[in-house]
């Protein structure tokens, strides 16, 4: 199958058109075209998604990107031919939602092509299948070529800025995709909270990046009294998560030791503060991803969202895992599959299509799995 796949939930526009093959035993994907429109620095300024000035930039930018896909297809020879349009309905942003799906409605139509409505979280578990990375300790991280199968259980873990799951996943076949949901934050996304923090350290946007680059930078080393902000819900039996308590800690910690934000020329203090809010996140997700591997006996842990990209989270998990006796695998897509793409949704339809599963064709900024 060729899908042509449509993602505006939040403020990334992005279309994709990939070829579909191997069903639910094997399935295969071969992008043949995608795009990807950023409006970065339009909210900038904003320090975070302004919605109305987000939904005008999808509005101006989705016959641009679709245009674009057109003409690699011209470029590179190929006839434009798609059998199934998939359409992103949430969760996100329900006024950058509509667009995508006002534009898909209306080139289905055009096209005489069948729509599905596709769920953006199920479109980032499902980027696992986008030709995953697997993560070696003191290596770079190498693509798979010989296999990319995936072995049951495995636990995903989806962190975003707008979620932070664990999931148990035992199949690809009904009923509802064979995965169950072990938990989930109770408050603030890890992604929300990385962000946030960036904000109370005048980072720029978007923060995340920022946090994990200065904390990068922490010169461990030099630091006698290092600080230990508190892991919520660490030793919970639950698979549950919270960060709105850490991120407050942080504001706290800062209320508490104004030079770190005057110092505007000097970095070193915000990056110890980087480095102990990120080791505090990242022990509480690591920690409770262990927790639910081992009691499932997953032979496969998988990273989605965002924040998967974030390359300390990856190396302490890679760690933990590496030191079970048991053999378990560690997955990863690709950076730029990690955040809000159109492949991912592509993928995700392929696979709903399999399972004979669609979502109501409208927007639902509070849609769960």
């Amino acid at each position: 199958m060729r899908i042509l796949a449509i993602e505006t939930s939040c403020d990334e526009t992005a279309i994709a058109i990939l070829e579909c093959d191997g069903g639910l035993a094997n399935p295969q994907f071969k992008v043949l075209a995608e795009e990807v429109s950023s409006q970065i620095e339009t909210h900038r300024p904003f320090g975070g998604v302004v919605p109305n000035l987000a939904k005008r930039e999808h509005i101006q930018n989705l016959p641009i990107v679709y245009n674009q896909i057109i003409q690699k297809f011209k470029i590179l020879n190929l006839k434009f031919e798609i059998d199934l349009i998939a359409v992103t309905v949430g969760p996100g942003l329900e006024p950058c939602l509509w667009t995508g799906i006002n534009f898909a409605e209306n080139l289905a139509k055009e096209l005489n092509k069948p729509l599905i409505g596709v769920n953006h979280l199920e479109g980032h578990i499902y980027s696992n299948w986008l030709k995953p990375i697997r993560g070696i300790l003191n290596l770079k991280f190498k693509i798979l070529n010989s296999s990319r199968t995936i072995a049951f259980p495995a636990i995903v873990l989806l962190v975003s800025g707008g979620h932070t799951m664990l999931i148990l996943m035992t199949s690809l076949t009904p009923p509802a995709g064979g995965w169950k949901v072990l938990g989930e934050t109770k408050d603030d996304a890890v992604g929300e909270a990385f962000d946030k923090v960036a904000k109370m350290l005048k980072l720029p946007y978007p923060g995340g990046p920022e946090v994990e680059k200065l904390a990068a930078q922490n010169p461990k080393s030099n630091i006698q009294n290092p600080i230990n902000f508190p892991r919520p819900m660490i030793h919970e039996k639950n698979y549950d998560f919270s960060f709105s308590g850490l991120k407050t800690s942080v504001l706290y910690y800062l209320r508490d030791n104004e030079e770190i934000l005057r110092s505007a020329q000097d970095d070193s203090l915000k990056a110890v503060v980087c480095s102990a809010f990120q080791e505090a996140a990242i022990d509480v997700l690591v920690t409770k991803t262990m927790r639910a591997a081992e009691e499932f006996d997953a032979k496969t842990i998988l990273l989605c969202g965002g924040v998967a990209s974030n390359k300390f989270l990856q190396k302490n998990l890679l760690e933990k895992i590496q030191n079970l006796k048991s053999k378990i695998q560690m997955l990863v897509p690709p950076d730029k599959y990690n955040g809000d793409n159109a492949v991912m949704i592509a993928a995700a339809a392929y696979i709903n299509h399999l399972q004979n599963k669609s979502h109501k064709i409208e927007a639902n900024g509070n849609l769960g799995l």
